[in-house]
């Protein structure tokens, strides 16, 4: 079964979002090898703007090596022989991302900064401007794909994962639309990720061998506690175990996550893993052992949910993967209300935790998503 969209058949204008990594470089070669008015874009959405010390960063803080990538996609552009622009995102992003990041910190619950910045910068805003400047489509280094069905006349998109299931990334497209996708290529999506590496090689491009961005979206690795804490307050309470004893102090519920073992410094053989937070009384929850029950559960509740096509019939039973990487769990979804619904898992899924998005397949085919609560 292919998954190659028939959305373009003559030469279009194709803007691609191009971070300086090798997968958007090959995308652009690849748009470009096809016949394509192929246009390079970095987008510059967090600098040493960000990274002052009115933001609670110091001045010597590097936590994205922006200029770098900026310089590499330009030596590609110019490989490729295709022009480039910068767009300037960085207000908008730490507004609508970083922002996002902070807060949901500070509730206690656990975002996803990755799948906020698609929706919001990439597949919003960088989109727009795109349109705005007549691109027909818009292209990114995802790995993930895109296939044009008809339905009773009518056209419609479905999101897909990407071939190689390793580098799959449409969990993190998972708010994507159908108009958005209208305008959307992956052009790496069908391929593996070392037959891209092989192709950057070859053409002699100059990101071949250049690692994989880690970390948080467009800011990199970062010391997530010592990141937290440019901005929340330490607000110590009571580690309690879930037998009911006290056994220790924390320094603060935004600096937990459910199932986190490291950083809760407490000593004695067994780990313990978080398990809750009580924030009313500010306890955190921690359970010993990581075959404790407590930290296994088949059911969860999620809002803020989105259909990338038509709303499905419920019961549906369908996969879904609760973190990335993770691999398909069975389950069956009830709507509960118009924007909340219930999963419940064949199998016990570990360290369920708030702020992370569940996402729903069909085999390849990415239905949905929704927020767990």
């Amino acid at each position: 079964m292919s998954y190659t969209s028939n959305k373009m058949k003559t030469r279009k204008k194709i803007f691609v979002a191009m971070s300086g990594g090798v997968d958007s470089s090959v995308a652009a070669y690849l748009l470009k090898k096809q016949g394509h008015d192929v246009v390079g874009v970095f987008m510059k959405n967090w600098t040493e703007t960000l990274n002052s010390e009115k933001n609670g960063f110091t001045k010597d803080s590097e936590l994205c090596p922006w200029v770098n990538d900026q310089e590499d996609m330009r030596m590609v552009c110019n490989k490729l022989r295709i022009p480039f622009y910068t767009f300037d995102f960085e207000k908008e992003y730490k507004d609508r991302v970083i922002e996002y990041f902070y807060s949901s910190y500070e509730k206690g619950i656990t975002p996803n900064p990755d799948i906020m910045c698609n929706k919001e910068i990439k597949f919003n805003l960088f989109l727009k401007k795109c349109i705005l400047l007549r691109a027909d489509f818009i292209a990114t280094g995802h790995y993930a794909q895109i296939r044009k069905i008809s339905t009773a006349g009518e056209q419609k998109y479905e999101l897909l994962k990407g071939k190689d299931k390793t580098k799959d990334q449409s969990y993190f497209l998972c708010t994507l639309t159908q108009a958005q996708l209208a305008k959307t290529l992956f052009p790496v999506g069908k391929y593996e990720k070392i037959h891209i590496r092989s192709i950057a090689k070859r053409i002699k491009l100059p990101t071949h061998d250049k690692k994989d961005s880690q970390g948080i979206c467009f800011i990199g690795e970062v010391d997530l506690r010592d990141f937290l804490k440019k901005r929340l307050k330490e607000k110590p309470g009571e580690i309690v175990a879930t037998t009911g004893e006290t056994i220790g102090n924390h320094i603060g519920l935004a600096f937990y996550t459910i199932g986190q073992r490291k950083g809760i410094n407490i000593g004695g053989g067994i780990p313990y893993y978080v398990v809750g937070k009580e924030t009313n009384s500010n306890q955190l929850i921690v359970a010993r052992g990581s075959h404790d029950p407590n930290l296994f559960s088949k059911t969860l509740s999620a809002s803020q949910i989105h259909w990338v096509g038509d709303t499905p019939k419920f019961p549906l039973k369908c996969a879904a993967k609760i973190r990335y990487r993770q691999s398909d769990q069975k389950v069956t979804i009830n709507l509960l209300t118009k924007n909340v619904i219930s999963a419940v898992f064949e199998e016990p899924q570990r360290a369920i935790t708030p702020g992370q998005s569940i996402v729903l397949y069909k085999g390849a085919v990415l239905l949905g998503s929704a927020v767990i609560t």
